[in-house]
C-alpha cells in the first residue's frame, strides 16, 4: 500500500465517518503513524442526505474530501480501499489493494441498512445511507414525475405519484416531509399537465409512534406537522412484501407504487477476521468496553455506529447518531497517546446534547435534557447545528445559500436527473 515505514506507532482506521474522522483530526502532527482507509474518497455529512434526495442540495455541499481533512497532517496517509479481512495473529489488514501491518487497529465502519433479512424488500426498494443511492432517489422521484405526466391510465398515473416512506425515525420523518414541499410547492409550478392532490407520500411505522427514540411531545408535534404537509402516517404497520409494484403490510393494506423508500433500520457493518464472541451477532455491532477495545483484543478498537458499549445509562449501547461517534473518536485518539506512553487510559462517558428532527419549512422537533419544543425555532436551532456541524467553510457556505434561496423563493433548486436511474 505504500505506506512509508516509520519507528512511531501505527494507528489504523478504517472508515471515514464521524468517529473515523474525528479521531485522526486528534492524532495530527503527534508521534504517531497514522493511516485512514476508506472506500470512498470523501467524507458524507448523513444527516444532510435527504435534502440531495429531495432536490434541495446537491451532493458536493454535504462531501468533503478525506485528504483534504488531513492534508496538513504530516503523519497521516489516506488510502482508498476496501478492508476485506483482519488478521488479528499477525497485526494486519486484507485491503483491496494490498496488505497493510498495524500496531492499533481502529473499526469505524459505521452501519448499513437492514432489511431485516426480507430479500424482496432488499431488491426492490431504495435505501438511503450513502450519496449515490441519495442520487439514486433524486432521479427515480424525478423520473416518477415525468412517467406520471405521459401516463396512460389513471392507475398507472397514480403509482408513479404514490411514494412510501418505511420508518418514521429522523431520516423518514425527514424525507417525508422533504417530498410533501416537493408536492406542495414544485409539482405546482413545474408540472402543469399533473394535479398535485393526485400525489401521495405514505409514511409507515411499525412502532405506535413516529419518532421512537425521541420524546412523546416530539412525536406528537411531529405527526402534526406531517399531516399538516400533506403526509398519510401509518403507525403499527409493519411491510411484509414490496415487488417493485404493490406494497403489502400487516394491516392488509395493499397499494400500487413505484417508489419504496427503506428508512426502517440499519445494522452494523462488521469486516470478517475477529472471533465471533468480539460480534453481537444480533445487531452486528462489536463489543467493547468502556475504553472502545473490542472484546478479547488490546490493541483493536472499535467506535462509533459499530461498537456497542453497554452502559447503566444506556445497556443497549449508545444512540446511532452522530454525537457519540464524535465524542469516542476524540477521547480515542487521547486515549491511543496515553496507552503508547503507559498511561491509565479514561473511561468513555456519553454527553447526551439532545436530538431533533425538522420536518420542513419552520417545522421541527427538539429534544434537549429539561427542554422540549418544536416549530420555527426548533427549526431555526435545527439549521444553525447542522450547518455549523459540517466539515469545511465552503459547504457551510453553500448550504447556506442554497437554504436560503429554497427558502425566499419556495425552491429546491438541485432537481436534476444526471444520472438516470433504473431499478
Amino acid at each position: 500500500m505504500n505506506i512509508p515505514d516509520t519507528n512511531n506507532s501505527r494507528i489504523v482506521i478504517i472508515g471515514g465517518g464521524f468517529a473515523g474522522v474525528n479521531l485522526a483530526k486528534s492524532l495530527a502532527n503527534k508521534n504517531v503513524q497514522v493511516v485512514l482507509v476508506d472506500k470512498h474518497n470523501y467524507h458524507t455529512f448523513q444527516p444532510l442526505l435527504y435534502q440531495v434526495s429531495s432536490s434541495g442540495l446537491e451532493p458536493d455541499s454535504i462531501a468533503y474530501p478525506l485528504r483534504k481533512i488531513i492534508k496538513k497532517h504530516k503523519n497521516s496517509f489516506f488510502r482508498l480501499a476496501e478492508v476485506e479481512q483482519i488478521l488479528p495473529e499477525s497485526n494486519e489488514i486484507i485491503t483491496s489493494i494490498g496488505h497493510l501491518t498495524y500496531d492499533y487497529l481502529v473499526i469505524a465502519t459505521g452501519t448499513k441498512t437492514n432489511y431485516f433479512g426480507n430479500k424482496a424488500i432488499e431488491s426492490n426498494s431504495m435505501p438511503m445511507k450513502s450519496v449515490p443511492q441519495a442520487l439514486d432517489i433524486r432521479s427515480l422521484i424525478l423520473e416518477n414525475f415525468e412517467k406520471a405526466a405521459i401516463a396512460n391510465s389513471e392507475a398507472e398515473r397514480e403509482a408513479f405519484l404514490n411514494f412510501v416512506i418505511v420508518g418514521a425515525g429522523p431520516t423518514g420523518v425527514e424525507l417525508a416531509g422533504a417530498i410533501a414541499e416537493l408536492k406542495n410547492n414544485i409539482l405546482p409550478r413545474d408540472y402543469h399537465d399533473l394535479n398535485p392532490e393526485d400525489m401521495h407520500i405514505h409514511l409507515l411505522e411499525g412502532a405506535d409512534r413516529v419518532l421512537p427514540p425521541m420524546s412523546e411531545h416530539a412525536s406528537k408535534k411531529a405527526e402534526m406537522f406531517l399531516k399538516r404537509l400533506g403526509v398519510k402516517v401509518s403507525c403499527n404497520t409493519i411491510v411484509k412484501h414490496y415487488d417493485g409494484t404493490t406494497v403489502t403490510t400487516n394491516a392488509g393494506l395493499a397499494m400500487e407504487s413505484e417508489t419504496l423508500i427503506w428508512a426502517a433500520g440499519v445494522t452494523g457493518a462488521p469486516i470478517h477476521g475477529l472471533k465471533p464472541e468480539a460480534i453481537m451477532e444480533r445487531v452486528n455491532r462489536y463489543n467493547v468496553n468502556r475504553f472502545n477495545q473490542v472484546d478479547e483484543y488490546a490493541n483493536i478498537f472499535a467506535i462509533g455506529d459499530i461498537a456497542l458499549m453497554p452502559t447503566e445509562a444506556y445497556p443497549k449501547g449508545h444512540p446511532q447518531v452522530a454525537q457519540p461517534a464524535i465524542q469516542q473518536g476524540n477521547l480515542l485518539g487521547k486515549n491511543l497517546l496515553r496507552l503508547i506512553d503507559n498511561k491509565p487510559l479514561k473511561p468513555f462517558v456519553y454527553k447526551d446534547k439532545g436530538s431533533m428532527a425538522t420536518i420542513g419549512r419552520n417545522k421541527a422537533v427538539v429534544d434537549l435534557k429539561h427542554y422540549k419544543f418544536g416549530g420555527f425555532f426548533a427549526w431555526f436551532i435545527w439549521m444553525f447545528v447542522h450547518l455549523m456541524s459540517l466539515v469545511g467553510f465552503r459547504n457551510r457556505v453553500i448550504v447556506l445559500f442554497n437554504w436560503t434561496y429554497n427558502y425566499i423563493n419556495f425552491d429546491k433548486a438541485a432537481r436534476l436527473i444526471i444520472r438516470p436511474f433504473k431499478k
